[in-house]
């Protein structure tokens, strides 16, 4: 089955329409239908084949080139959208509703403005939706959003100093764990992993593959192994670099390689009790 991919934000996800016969190239405007009504999007590559499996909804067809008709249009819609926040903040407010108005966007037909709002829990806003309509003339939808997608609508910087992933690459959200924290040894303060979002950092999930596999050969802090010099507890991994901090029942440290270890076995046994409790 061919498709081609479609994306309606800079930084949005990309969803699958039919080519329907149209000539198309990367970075074309076109005209499709959506859910949410008629919308103006992007080409991004080229035409591909595609299993029937892979498709999540129906696929629908590009319905035309954006003509100049098309752009004009698109650009009266982004112009009505100016004020449209303020005001729905405005009888939110007005109608005792706890909700972050996060932003809006009429389809290309202007026969509907959609508004994105971010809360706690479920929200009645019927009377809300009346106030708005009756303002604008336009049916209204009121679309409840998570914190991640919150946080691509307001935007800001992260840990690193730089503007968050979710704004200038991610364009959809990857499930990260706090498993992948665990892995590569950060810490577990959510303070320190935790995004504008308040959820666990994206970035976590860039090196997760890469710590798992370099984690293949080594033990676990609190492990036993056995090396050269003995049986030993590890206290400590510099996982990149491989290396392996061990406590010896002496009191002794050493730092070794997977190498070093003499019996991989030992990393998932227990010794003996009193050999335990000298090591603590």
């Amino acid at each position: 089955m061919q498709v081609i991919r479609v994306q309606f934000k800079p930084v949005g996800k990309k969803y699958y329409f039919s080519p329907n016969n149209i000539a198309l190239n990367p970075d074309d405007k076109v005209v499709v239908e959506t859910i949410r009504g008629i919308e103006l999007g992007t080409v991004v590559g080229s035409v591909i084949d595609i299993d029937e499996t892979e498709l999540v909804s129906e696929l629908k067809p590009i319905l035309r080139k954006a003509t100049k008709r098309d752009l004009e249009d698109y650009k009266i819609a982004k112009e009505k959208e100016n004020g449209v926040k303020e005001k729905t903040k405005f009888y939110a407010i007005n109608n005792g509703l706890e909700m972050k108005i996060l932003g809006c966007e009429y389809t290309l037909d202007l026969g509907k403005l959609i508004i994105y709002f971010e809360a706690e829990g479920r929200v009645d806003f019927r009377q809300l939706v009346k106030d708005l309509a009756e303002e604008f003339k336009v049916r209204i939808e009121l679309r409840q959003v998570g914190p991640r997608d919150g946080a691509k609508f307001i935007g800001g910087l992260g840990p690193c100093g730089l503007k968050i992933c979710c704004v200038t690459h991610i364009d959809d959200f990857d499930n990260v764990t706090i498993k992948m924290a665990k892995n590569q040894n950060l810490s577990l303060n959510p303070q320190k992993i935790s995004g504008t979002c308040g959820k666990l950092l994206c970035c976590i999930k860039y090196e997760d593959e890469v710590y798992k596999q370099a984690r293949l050969n080594l033990p676990d802090i609190g492990d036993t192994v056995k090396t050269k010099d003995g049986i030993g507890k590890v206290i400590g991994l510099d996982i990149l670099k491989g290396l392996i901090q061990v406590k010896y029942p002496d009191e002794r440290f050493e730092t070794i390689t997977s190498k070093d270890v003499l019996d991989k076995r030992e990393h998932k046994q227990a010794v003996d009790d009193e050999k335990l409790r000298s090591l603590e």
